[in-house]
């Protein structure tokens, strides 16, 4: 790994504060593998053999069921998952593939469990994130029940715009059949969605959205920070 890789993956709230020592023997035990796009990582219902870590590209969490499909979250870099599996050594309930050409640090899972044994601070974050994805799940559910498919695109190309640093637009990086997936809609509900959105201040143009009046988008979307605040 480069330098500046192990930095990131040093920085995640995951790895922070667990011990040097520590640290270094789960690097030494790892493989930093590259894929291309649409490359499946893991399968619901496989057994959990390694914690992956995104370090460059992007990874979508997808799950299927009854010849249905649908698209659980996104992963950026710098990011793990899927914690919890790897914790209880049980099977993955979610699949992962990659969306563009992808760097992945793969973590063995044993590896995981005796890190955590031996290093407190590294239970501890542990546990902190185990935390932080139950409460996302808990902010997802309320976002799914409480509001129109319309309003959760609305949060949802807001929370993206604080990510690209608020320039008036958003690129969607995804396809947008995914986003609809994410967002708990079909291609069709999202489409009109978009249309709906453009009274409120969005344009759509093919992968980019335009903010003509993002005070008027605020207003319609109503953010939540019990919902859409990350850091609650």
């Amino acid at each position: 790994m480069r330098p500046e890789d192990v930095s990131e993956v040093r920085a995640l709230a995951l790895f922070r504060d667990m011990r040097d020592t520590t640290f270094e023997t789960l690097l030494q035990a790892s493989f930093l593998q590259r894929f291309p796009p649409g490359v499946v990582l893991i399968r619901e219902n496989e057994s959990a053999d390694f914690l992956h870590v995104v370090i460059e590209g992007g990874v979508e969490m997808f799950a299927a069921s009854g010849g249905r499909e649908t698209t659980i979250s996104f992963e950026r870099p710098v990011s793990a998952f899927i914690l919890a599996a790897v914790l209880k050594d049980q099977v993955y309930l979610q699949s992962a593939r990659t969306v563009e050409a992808s760097r992945i640090l793969m973590i063995p899972s044993a590896s995981v469990r005796r890190a955590m044994d031996a290093d407190p601070a590294f239970m501890a974050a542990v546990v902190a994130e185990l935390a932080t994805a139950y409460r996302s799940v808990v902010k997802d559910l309320k976002s799914q029940k409480l509001r129109t498919g319309a309003e959760r695109l609305a949060n949802w190309l807001l929370r993206l715009e604080r990510e690209q640093n608020g320039q008036g637009h958003v690129e969607i990086d995804v396809e947008k059949r995914q986003l609809a997936a994410r967002l708990g809609m079909t291609p069709e509900n999202l489409s009109r969605a978009f249309a709906a959105l453009k009274a409120h201040g969005a344009a759509v143009r093919g992968m980019r959205v335009e903010f003509t009046d993002r005070a008027a988008l605020a207003a319609f979307a109503q953010p939540d920070p019990l919902v859409d605040d990350e850091r609650s």
